[in-house]
């Protein structure tokens, strides 16, 4: 093992790693991979899968399953580090970036199976198959999540700096739409 063989971690760096774990739990995604996501992102250099195992104190099996997770996602990529054999890994710094890419992921995986088969639901209950509330009801919630989606697609195909402009506009939107806007039909 090189000279870097167990990364200490400050009681900082230890805090933020274990909530984002926990975090990761509440969002859905395993505690490991969220902890090697935390890792990886405040880490100064790309570390090796078993470095991250021993300063995570985790299963070096239980950090190659995480590491292809987020490399999946497209958060996470293998580097080279000349003189060492062994794979490094690095995380995205960019928070914008990886919101963008979490976003995405997130949206094909659990919002695009949603609009489908609402989608479907429609279509069978234009077709007969239901009550009139029910069709009623299922358009509602068609057209909403496709609204919602339309606006969330239009802001992940924002640039970073022109999506940090808007997020500094949040409460003034009321204001320039007026605001008698305010309540939804």
């Amino acid at each position: 093992m090189t000279e870097h063989a167990k990364t200490s971690l400050a009681p900082v760096e230890e805090k933020f790693i274990l909530h984002w774990g926990e975090m990761g739990t509440k969002w859905g995604i395993n505690r490991t991979v969220a902890q090697v996501h935390a890792l990886l992102y405040l880490a100064a250099r790309p570390l090796p899968a078993d470095e991250i195992s021993t300063t995570l104190s985790v299963a070096r099996s239980n950090v190659s399953t995480s590491l292809r997770e987020l490399q999946g996602w497209g958060i996470v990529r293998v580097v080279h580090v000349l003189g060492d054999r062994r794979d490094h890994f690095e995380t995205l710094k960019d928070v914008w970036e990886i919101f963008r890419i979490v976003a995405e992921e997130r949206k094909k995986r659990e919002i695009d199976p949603t609009l489908r088969v609402l989608a479907q639901c429609v279509q069978e209950v234009k077709n007969g198959q239901g009550e009139a509330h029910t069709k009623e009801r299922l358009e509602a919630m068609l057209e909403f999540l496709a609204a919602m989606t339309g606006l969330f697609d239009e802001i992940l195909r924002m640039p970073a700096g022109t999506l940090k402009s808007v997020v500094k506009l949040r409460g003034k939107v009321v204001t320039i739409l007026g605001a008698g806007n305010k309540k939804a039909g």
